[in-house]
C-alpha cells in the first residue's frame, strides 16, 4: 500500500501551516538513520518553511556520525513540547521507543505525525502516519514525503537535508549491502544528481573511524567470534570496552563481517551494558532475524536486521552463562525455522 498519499501529504501541509513550533524526535541511541531524519527535517523546516525547530536528543551521538548534526542545535529538555503545535517522530514505531521524552511526548497536546519503516506502527499514538517497511531506511520515507511536499521537485529542499537524507539511508542499508529497493536505488541517483556529495559521506561515515576501533574488530573477530553452525556471535563484555576505550557506536557494522563466512546465515553481537546485555542481529533472506529478536530478546526492526536486549537478571541469571545461553536459543530457533 502506498505510505505516501497525495490526501496525506494535503494534511500534512496544513498541519505545518499553523503557528507554534515543530518538535522532532526520534529513539534512544540515534543511528545515522535517526541522525539523518532528524537533520533533513529540521532543515527543510527551517529553511523553507520558516518554523521555529526543536531537536530533543537525549543519548550521546556517536562520534562518527556526529557530523549529521553540524549546525542543528539539538536539546533534551523536554519542556520545548510546551511551544510546539506539532511534533515530528522519525524512525520509531512507537512513542515507547523515545526514552525519558515518552511521558513528555504522550501528555503533549501538539499534533503528532510519524516518518518510519519499522514493522508493527503504533498507528494509535498518532494524527498521521506514514509508514513502509518497502523502503531501505526512514530517510528513505522521508525523502518521499519531503519530495512530494515540494511536488515533486527537490529545487527547494537544501542541500544540508538532502545530504542528511543520504547519510541515513547510506548507514541502514551498509552502504547498499542490506534491504535495498528500486526506489533506494533512484533516490540515490536523484540525490546524487542534486549535487550531494556521495564520496564525502562514504569518508566520513566509513574511512575516519578512531584506530580503536580497528583494533577493538580485530581482535574480538580473532578471538571471541564463535560459530556455532549456521550462528556466529561476539561477546563483548565491560572489559573489552575499557581495553579499547570503545565509545558507544564504535563498533557498528562488525556484526554484519561474519555473514560473509560461507554456511553463516545468522550473526549477533551481544555487548555489555549496566544490568543487560545490547543485543544486535543481522541473518541473510532465508532467516528472519526480527523473528529471532521478538521471540528471545525483546526486540524488533526489520527481517534482516534487528535488536533487542538480555535483562540480567530476569533473562540470564549470571552474566557468565551467556555463550552457552545464546548458542541454545539460536539453535532451537534456526530447528524450528529452518532454510
Amino acid at each position: 500500500m502506498e505510505s505516501v498519499t497525495d490526501v496525506k501529504i494535503l494534511r500534512l501541509a496544513k498541519m505545518l501551516e499553523g503557528d507554534g513550533g515543530v518538535a522532532l524526535v526520534s529513539h534512544l541511541r540515534p543511528d545515522g538513520d535517526a541522525l539523518g531524519s532528524l537533520a533533513a527535517a529540521a532543515s527543510y523546516l527551517d529553511a523553507v518553511l520558516g518554523k521555529e525547530v526543536t531537536v530533543l536528543v537525549d543519548d550521546d551521538v556517536p562520534q562518527g556520525l556526529g557530523f549529521i548534526l553540524d549546525g542543528i542545535s539539538c536539546s533534551s529538555d523536554c519542556s520545548a513540547l510546551d511551544s510546539c503545535s506539532l511534533v515530528l517522530a522519525l524512525d520509531i514505531n512507537s512513542l515507547d521507543r523515545t526514552g525519558r521524552f515518552e511521558q513528555a511526548l504522550r501528555e503533549c497536546g501538539a499534533q503528532k505525525v510519524l516518518i518510519d519503516h519499522h514493522q508493527n506502527t503504533a498507528v494509535e499514538e498518532f494524527d498521521l502516519v506514514f509508514s513502509s517497511v518497502e523502503v531501505s531506511s526512514a530517510c528513505e520515507l522521508e525523502y518521499r514525503v519531503l519530495k512530494a511536499l515540494e511536488n515533486g521537485s527537490l529545487e527547494r529542499i537544501p542541500l544540508k537535508s538532502l545530504t542528511a537524507l543520504m547519510c541515513g539511508m547510506t548507514t541502514d542499508t551498509n552502504n547498499f549491502a542490506n534491504s535495498v529497493w528500486p526506489s533506494t536505488l533512484q533516490m540515490a541517483s536523484e540525490l546524487l544528481a542534486a549535487g550531494v556529495d556521495r564520496d564525502g559521506i562514504i569518508d566520513r561515515i566509513f574511512n575516519s573511524c578512531r584506530e580503536n576501533r580497528v583494533r577493538a574488530v580485530s581482535y574480538l573477530l580473532s578471538n571471541k567470534l564463535v560459530i556455532d553452525g549456521k550462528f556466529a556471535f561476539v561477546v563483548v563484555n565491560e572489559e573489552d570496552r575499557r581495553r579499547f576505550g570503545l565509545r558507544d557506536g564504535e563498533l557498528e557494522g562488525m556484526v554484519n563481517i561474519p555473514l560473509s563466512i560461507a554456511g553463516v546465515r545468522l550473526s549477533a553481537t551481544f555487548t555489555e551494558d549496566d544490568g543487560f546485555y545490547r543485543v544486535s542481529l543481522r541473518s541473510k533472506k532465508d532467516v528472519s532475524a526480527i523473528r529471532f529478536a521478538r521471540q528471545f530478546f525483546h526486540g524488533g526492526g526489520h527481517e534482516q536486521a534487528a535488536g533487542g536486549r538480555i535483562h540480567i537478571p530476569g533473562d540470564l541469571r549470571d552474566k557468565n552463562e551467556i555463550q552457552a545461553y545464546v548458542t541454545g536459543l539460536a539453535a532451537r530457533f534456526l530447528q524450528e525455522n529452518p532454510a
